[in-house]
């Protein structure tokens, strides 16, 4: 194609212009390319976010990128500091500047490598202090930042047209000399457009005569906002997911006029025919446009501070060596020290000393602030100089971790260290590197969200005006989804794809129901496109220059500190170095635990001393599979494979963690290990000539590859490789290139056949490794999270009640987690006691052996208050009553809301006042201390208060009696959330597990339970309001049921409505239907509802046991305790013991939660007869002896006691 029929689009906005823009980078440089045009430009609104990403693509695609912005500026010349509008024309505002007189548009482009550094710039300096709706350049920062960048009048939102249409054509052209002279005369174009718009051509005459009087060459461009004349559609579909509107609204936001698409050269020419050269300066200014971005490695890696006569390499090498004299004792092992010399030699060769002396540097810092820092995450923990500087905790040797797999010399890429922190405290670091390195070089990593396939069907059916239901079923007829990603829409309909075999119930939907297609139709026009910006959750960048002049950065509204506007890909490539600062919610728990056990007075263990496979009750724990709250072992299924498992070595964790995921789960790897670890399988070897040489490697693993580590091992023992090639191939194995894969098979041939193996066993052993290659994990990373697996479990065998109140402050936020981890404080025999102003402190406390409610917990009880109430107690003593407490707390507590909140959270409760009493005088009780208080704050004394007999502010507190039980638990309910020191369903646990299939909590957290099935819970109903649906006009009702362990809402509509109009709160009721996820919910379709009739017995009704005097053994009686241990509730149990000279019967300590759990295991242990379920009480002065007291008394029977005291 010559150049008088070429064309080139410098306006250009791609994805990157968020909900805006609809032309994908790839596709659109593509069809340029399939165009013949030898450049293409972007051009996105207000940001650089795609200049790389479409820089790659456009080289890649043989077509040359022109990178540019459509800018925003402040207009005229008004400072972007400057936050108010600015109207040129009359005070409706409606034909004048762009956003209400905020800003006005700009098209820039680079002409230089320079040019496009300054375009970096301008955009930068736009986010960090000209944000005003959008960030704003102004003619200050142009003229600054001018040079090698090409500038145009812009769009009809452009100042020049905007004063054209409001201020006259001398106020228009005065503006265009101002630009002209900051960019230069043969730098500044007037930009023509014709998308056959009034705005348009109400300013086209004029533009181009100030063109001609000013010499400003003409510049054609089309305002491109997607490729395809077709995509129009999915373009409006995007607009009108920005502007939540409908599509049916003619009102909407949308473009008017046509032709927003990538228009062919011939249809340009066509367009201006009669100014041909508004086209030919498109094809000059490609041909001046030539820019490169720098790739700056070594250069841009932040530089670490040594010693006089130091070097990074010299200061690292002798930090390794001594830090691992220190992990020693001074008995450094040779093949530490040779692994530590051959790790120090290629860091050195590669430039990465700082790097880690950088890394360490923070570590170091945050443990002497106290904040506790993780052993190590991801291939990092391979590394024996990481172990040495204190970066990982795990001893790579002994452990079998490969240095390759981190930093490979055959393969240089950068490092990548990831480092956990405690979660509250993560921002601590940030801030100490910011300080350190400086503000202006370091920075968070921008990450874009786009739309996925569920959100992309949800928008569409919601724009398309369809009912809510429309969408629902949409989402619900997807495919599940694969290592958490969803099947791509235009997969459904390609029967080349992976997974059209998986979605015919969907292409049967859509078959089906109009509706449903056409809102498929519309999701596949948007689905991939950015949505939005967001942070990068750890990512950091630490770099040795400012990096205003490195890249464009940004910052986000309500958010402090710079982000980048490239995200992680184009970095690493540029050469900019990202740590992972990542907060870890576990560490917190532990650090909290750790100060509990402190709190009781006792030591607490040094976490990184222990020996990760010596502590008997922790693998007893593991092996019960009760983790419920231990860092990765939580889940249900989880604690289903521990128990089959039965761990009792630390190995035995690092592969759990490794083999529950989909990959080896789906090849039922995670079974096959535990039957193995435990001689329940044979350990089949790949070929009876590699039992040998594998044995090292296969061995821990009973013959399995769980790791990619294994892979490495492997391919390094029997085929001759080395670590550095042996990680290639592992690399290339996950990828699963085909053509690669034949290349390096020949070489992993060649060396198992010179090293003596015949081809039967080259051909299983590479067959083996190839698939689980994909799916192996590195064991670096579970090794190095097993540590805090190993700790979680510790703390809670050893330290039960001070590790599960720092659980319960983690969660203190989520009611379903809070009710799922107070049912696991009940099982492990942990009473979880009301707040109490005289133990609670603002966090779960562990209070001899208990758990007591944090003050931090009640409703309205800020951080101020609870720590006046603990500094008072802590300086004054332990208040003695409502009257003491009054007077010794600061005045911020002593509120009528506070007092309010803390009496009906039952914290009063241990001074021996009644709650009914405490509310009936707790007004005037405050009024009585106002002035007094008022004093206080202000530092005066009240010097005649010991001249009277008696306190005029004391308050009487009456003798009431206290609130009913109903009263009681609906004010705790009410200020904690949940009920603590009773339940209203006490008593009534055996019909809840005679109805329900499971409890509440499971039905919310459970792993096994999918979205689908057929479900029964049973549980009390705690609300129930009524609502007129907003289409429909229909009414329906949302209903809340609670359980022992959780609370669910679900809605009642149609006949399900009318059915159970009369439902109320206080009802007993069991719930079956299908169980429905929405946003990651889970709630019930309603099928059924029974109510179940009755009164709750409390302490009226026991678990009856009937055992013979020859089953009262000391293990049988262990077991029993451990139990009802398990099974904690409100109903009492009673022993019945029979022998042949007669029968006695004990009321024992500990009472239950009646259930059908609890049922088969009393069965199981004395036989089906033994149970009696639910009974009248016996008078206790009906049973022989009474088992009373907190621990268990001494009742003696055959072999002994029945519970030894505690």
């Amino acid at each position: 194609m010559s150049n008088k029929d070429s064309f080139v689009h410098l306006h250009v906005h791609t994805e990157y212009s968020m909900l805006d823009g609809a032309a994908r980078v790839q596709p659109l440089v593509k069809a340029a390319a399939e165009m013949q045009m030898p450049a293409i430009a972007i051009t996105d609104h207000g940001n650089l976010f795609g200049a790389y990403d479409f820089y790659n693509s456009a080289k890649k695609a043989g077509i040359k990128p022109i990178i540019g912005i459509e800018a925003y500026l402040a207009p005229g010349d008004t400072s972007r500091k400057e936050r108010t509008r600015v109207r040129f024309g009359d005070s409706t505002g409606s034909d004048d500047v762009s956003g209400g007189g905020a800003y006005t548009h700009a098209t820039l482009l680079a002409e230089t490598t320079e040019g496009m550094y300054n375009l970096f710039r301008l955009s930068s300096q736009s986010y960090l202090d000209g944000v005003f709706y959008k960030p704003r350049m102004d003619r200050e920062i142009l003229s600054k930042y001018a040079k090698g960048i090409i500038a145009t009048t812009g769009c009809a939102s452009g100042e020049i047209h905007t004063l054209l249409r409001t201020k006259g054509y001398e106020a228009a052209r005065e503006a265009a000399g101002v630009y002209q002279d900051i960019f230069g005369k043969d730098n500044y174009f007037a930009e023509i457009m014709d998308h056959g718009i009034e705005i348009e051509r109400r300013t086209a005459d004029d533009l181009l005569k100030i063109a001609k009087e000013l010499s400003i060459p003409l510049l054609a461009t089309n305002d491109l906002h997607y490729i395809h004349p077709g995509d129009s559609e999915a373009h409006g579909a995007l607009l009108a997911v920005q502007s939540n509107s409908s599509l049916n609204d003619p009102n909407r936001f949308k473009f008017d006029g046509n032709g927003y698409y990538l228009k062919s050269p011939a249809e340009m020419r066509a367009l201006f025919a009669d100014l041909p050269e508004a086209c030919d300066n498109t094809l000059l200014i490609a041909e001046r446009c030539e820019v490169e971005f720098a790739y700056r490695e070594k250069e841009l890696m932040p530089r670490f501070d040594v010693p006089e006569g130091e070097t990074e390499d010299s200061w690292f090498a002798k930090e390794v060596f001594a830090g691992l004299e220190k992990r020693f004792k001074g008995q450094l092992p040779e093949t530490h020290r040779k692994q530590a010399e051959y790790e120090i030699g290629v860091i050195h060769s590669m430039g990465y000393s700082g790097y880690f002396l950088v890394v360490t540097d923070f570590i170091n810092w945050a443990r002497e602030q106290g904040i506790r820092v993780g052993p190590g995450r991801g291939s990092a923990g391979g590394a024996i100089v990481a172990y040495a500087l204190g970066i990982t905790e795990l001893d790579p040797i002994k452990h079998g971790l490969i240095f390759e797999r981190f930093l490979n010399p055959s393969r240089v890429s950068m490092p990548d260290i990831d480092v956990d922190f405690d979660d509250r405290r993560r921002g601590e670091v940030i801030r100490y590197v910011n300080q350190k390195y400086g503000e202006d070089r370091v920075a968070q990593i921008v990450t874009f969200g786009s739309i996925k396939a569920k959100a992309g069907l949800k928008d569409a059916a919601r724009i398309l005006d369809f009912p809510f239901a429309t969408g629902d079923r949409l989402t619900k007829a997807l495919p599940p989804m694969i290592l958490g990603k969803d099947i791509s829409l235009d997969a459904i309909e390609n029967p080349d794809a992976d997974r059209y075999n998986d979605a015919g119930d969907f292409r049967k939907l859509i078959a089906e129901d109009p509706e449903a297609a056409r809102a498929f139709e519309v999701a596949k026009g948007i689905e991939g496109l950015k949505r939005s910006t967001g942070v990068h959750a750890a990512g950091v960048i630490i770099a040795a220059e400012p990096l205003f002049d490195v890249l464009p950065i940004m910052t986000r509204d309500g958010e402090s500190g710079i982000v980048t506007q490239f995200d992680q890909p184009p970095l690493e490539k540029l050469g900019l170095l990202k740590m992972d600062f990542l907060g870890l919610r576990n560490l917190t728990v532990i650090d909290d635990a750790l100060e509990n056990i402190k709190n009781n007075g006792k030591v607490p263990p040094v976490l990184e001393e222990l020996d990760l496979d010596a502590d008997e009750k922790a693998y007893q724990l593991l092996s019960a599979g009760e983790t419920l709250g231990v860092f990765q072992l939580d889940g249900d299924n989880m604690r289903t494979l521990l128990r089959l498992l039965k761990p009792t070595e630390f190995e035995h964790i690092s592969a759990a963690i490794a083999l529950y995921r989909p990959g080896p789960m789906g090849e039922n790897s995670h079974t096959n290990y535990a039957l193995r670890k435990n001689g329940r399988q044979a350990n089949q070897p790949i070929h009876p000539s590699l039992k040998e040489p594998l044995a090292e490697i296969l061995d821990p693993t009973y013959g399995l590859i769980i790791y990619q580590e294994q892979v490495m091992a492997a391919a390094q023992k029997v085929a001759g490789y080395s670590l550095a090639e042996a990680d290639i191939l592992r690399k290339a194995m996950g990828k699963k290139d085909e053509a690669e894969l034949n290349r390096l098979f020949e070489s992993f041939r060649d060396g198992m056949l010179k090293s003596g193996f015949v081809d039967e066993a080259v051909t299983r052993l590479w067959e083996t490794l190839l698939p689980f290659a994909g799916y192996a994990f590195n064991k670096a990373h579970s090794a190095c999270y097993g540590v805090i697996s190993y700790w979680t479990a510790y703390l809670k065998a050893n330290y039960t009640a001070e590790y599960m109140a720092a659980l319960l402050t983690s969660v203190g936020d989520s009611k379903d987690k809070l009710g799922v981890y107070l049912s696991e404080c009940r099982k492990q025999g942990i009473k979880v006691l009301s707040p109490d102003v005289n133990e609670s402190f603002g966090n779960f406390a562990a209070v001899v052996g208990d758990i007591r409610f944090g003050l931090n917990a009640i409703k309205g009880i800020g951080a101020g208050v609870v720590e006046g109430i603990v500094e008072a107690r802590k300086t004054k003593g332990a208040f003695t009553s409502f009257n003491d407490f009054l007077k010794k707390v600061p005045s911020q507590v002593c509120t009528k809301k506070v007092l309010e909140a803390l009496i009906k959270a039952g914290a009063f409760d241990s001074l021996g006042h009644t709650r009914r009493s405490l509310i009936m005088i707790h007004e005037n009780a405050v009024d009585s201390q106002a002035s007094i208080k008022k004093n206080e704050a202000s530092g005066q004394v009240d010097l005649f208060g010991s001249m009277f007999d008696t306190d005029p502010t004391l308050v009487e507190v009456p003798e009431v009696d206290e609130y009913d039980k109903r009263e009681r638990l609906a004010m705790e309910k009410e200020m904690l959330g949940l009920y603590v020191s009773d339940h209203p369903l006490s008593g009534r646990e055996k019909q809840l597990s005679t109805f329900a299939e499971l409890s509440i909590g499971q039905f919310l957290s459970s792993e096994r339970i999918k979205e689908g099935e057929i479900v029964t819970i049973a549980g009390l109903v705690t609300s129930y309001g009524t609502k007129i649906g907003r289409k429909s006009n229909q009414p329906y009702a949302i209903v809340g049921v609670e359980d022992f362990d959780g609370e669910v809402q679900f809605m009642l509509a149609g006949k399900s409505f009318e059915a159970h109009r009369d439902l109320k709160a206080d009802q007993v009721i069991a719930v079956r239907g299908q169980v429905t996820v929405r946003d990651d919910q889970r709630s019930i379709r309603v099928y059924e509802i029974t109510q179940i009739e009755g009164a709750a017995e409390g302490d009226n009704r026991a678990v009856e046991i009937q055992i013979s005097d020859k089953q009262a053994t000391v293990d049988n009686l262990a077991r029993l305790d451990k139990i009802l241990t398990m099974h904690e509730g409100y109903s009492s149990v009673i022993l019945h013991m029979h022998s042949d000279a007669g029968g006695r019967s004990f009321t024992l300590p500990k009472r239950v939660r009646y259930s059908s759990g609890l049922a088969a295991e009393l069965k199981g242990l004395f036989g089906v007869g033994a149970l009696s379920q639910l009974a009248p009480k016996v008078a206790e002065s009906e049973l022989a002896e009474t088992v009373a007291g907190d621990g268990v008394g001494a009742l003696v029977v055959d072999q002994g006691s029945l519970f030894e005291s505690e």
